[in-house]
């Protein structure tokens, strides 16, 4: 073999990289968490149910469950010294700037940083499970001067997400859709963010440091952030009449639509028809159905000249709005629902024990003449 040869996967595309149990990207159009195919858990469970699956690698019954959604919540309240820190943060950054910036800190504040013991790793994946929506509900808060609230006994942990962010009492159909968007954006196989995540944790690193190493690669565009192009898109059409001259404008100068394709699935995304239903439940508000409609629209022409379809961002943008959750707060809600499956990743990856370092093809130059300084 000549010097720096190797086969090149491009993206690393279909290479497996380790085992999981966690979660199955079937490419022909389904998806499974530790077994369960999503459609036998979204609308018939609570996301605390699916984050314990993840975490603990079963379902809970029924004191497991109150017993988890309590620790949840007991775990929600920040130390005062993490809101000082938001509350200096320039409003300017990005809302991922500052949740990357304060997961990191979370270590600081770590009552066990020292213990890498399995049940350790399970307090603390907990602990971030509850922290990281509060970190959010909290950045939110602070942009519009309001009161940073404290959670609240009475509400269940998804209810205190929603209650910490809007500062009012949740409607019962709210908490359901954000139930069903948090089960959805749970866990997806090795995607982008979930591969850095178990890296680092390849290392014996922390889980804050691998967990900040996610929410950094999940701020992309062409991960995590695409529901806020998404959004940027709907809102740049304006009227649903000029849906077919923007599209097929976009598409006649082969640029991307954001919100569809994707790299594993062959067929539709399975969480893309839990998420059409959801905000076609939501269309009873006006800008509900101007979107809906919009991406109606958007999907018909897309798929009829590209024959592709959406993902699970696309309708993701439309749910969230509807939640009024401002677009650059979308990414921010994707992490608080994905470090569910993070954190089961990580724990997985310390069971594994392997360092993930792969190959590269080197392309460069080989025996250049050295030259010194003084003769350059």
């Amino acid at each position: 073999m000549k010097k720096g040869e190797r086969v090149v996967v491009r993206g690393l595309r279909d290479v497996a990289a380790a085992e999981t149990k966690i979660s199955f990207v079937e490419p022909k159009g389904e998806l499974y968490y530790l077994g369960y195919n999503i459609d036998d858990l979204v609308g018939k469970v609570v996301y605390p149910e699916v984050a314990y699956l993840l975490i603990h690698k079963r379902l809970p019954n029924q004191q497991e469950l109150e017993e988890f959604n309590a620790n949840l919540i007991a775990e929600m309240k920040l130390p005062d010294r993490m809101i000082d820190s938001i509350r200096a943060t320039p409003k300017r950054c990005h809302p991922m700037d500052v949740l990357r910036t304060e997961v990191s800190r979370l270590g600081e504040c770590d009552p066990e940083n020292n213990d890498l013991s399995e049940a350790a790793n399970l307090r603390r994946a907990t602990r971030l499970i509850a922290r990281v929506p509060t970190i959010v509900a909290t950045i939110y808060r602070i942009r519009l001067d309001k009161p940073v609230l404290a959670p609240r006994e009475e509400y269940s942990f998804t209810e205190n997400f929603l209650y910490m962010f809007k500062g009012s009492p949740p409607e019962k159909a709210e908490t359901d859709v954000l139930h069903r968007l948090m089960i959805l954006q749970a866990d997806h196989g090795f995607n982008a963010s979930t591969f850095a995540a178990r890296v680092t944790a390849s290392t014996n690193s922390d889980m804050y440091s691998a967990i900040t190493s996610a929410i950094g690669t999940l701020k992309g565009p062409l991960h995590g952030g695409a529901g806020e192009k998404v959004m940027e898109m709907l809102d740049d059409i304006g009227l649903e009449e000029h849906v077919e001259e923007y599209i097929k404008g976009l598409l006649d100068e082969n640029k991307k639509i954001m919100g569809f394709g994707h790299r594993v699935y062959k067929a539709e995304d399975p969480r893309t028809k839990h998420l059409r239903g959801i905000v076609r439940n939501l269309c009873f508000r006006d800008r509900t159905t101007s979107l809906c409609n919009k991406c109606n629209k958007i999907e018909e022409i897309v798929h009829d000249r590209k024959k592709i379809y959406p993902n699970l961002d696309f309708y993701a943008a439309v749910a969230m709005d509807a939640l009024d959750v401002p677009k650059e707060f979308f990414t921010p809600l994707f992490a608080s629902s994905r470090v569910s499956g993070w954190t089961a990743h990580v724990i997985e990856q310390y069971e594994d024990a392997v360092l993930l370092r792969p190959s590269s093809k080197y392309i460069g130059a080989f025996d250049r003449k050295f030259v010194p300084i003084e003769k350059r």
